[in-house]
């Protein structure tokens, strides 16, 4: 398992992946509403991404159909994928909650309790 940070569109395509099996096309529509159309993925750039997330184990594929003549693939999140994505979710979580605690305190003027903050050297002096 990676220590790495994901790429934004990796959590995205995860995410959209939790929900249950997509094809494309849903992928790209589901991104683009978690992300509060933020984010909009491009054909080639999804695939391309589908394919590196399949190599890694992330993504799998769960079943295809033909649809006016064209197969329609759908992708899955596999173990793995969940346990990244729960952990990457768990990240970004203790980020914004270190965040949230420090602007608090920063609009109440109080101290930020433990959290380890260095001083301040603002003017070049120590």
């Amino acid at each position: 398992m990676s220590d790495r940070s994901m790429q934004e569109p990796t959590f995205l395509i995860l995410t959209a992946l939790a929900a249950g099996p997509q094809h494309g096309y849903g992928v790209i529509t589901d991104v683009q509403e978690i992300s509060g159309g933020r984010v909009r993925l491009r054909a080639g750039t999804l695939y391309a991404a589908l394919d590196r997330l399949q190599s890694e184990g992330l993504i799998a594929t769960d079943r295809e159909e033909i649809v006016d003549g064209r197969v329609r693939r759908y992708y899955r999140l596999t173990g793995e994928g969940g346990t990244r994505l729960a952990a990457e979710a768990e990240r970004l979580r203790r980020h914004a909650d270190a965040a949230s605690i420090r602007l608090r305190a920063r609009l109440t003027g109080g101290a930020l309790m433990g959290l380890g903050a260095a001083p301040s050297h603002a003017g070049g002096t120590a």
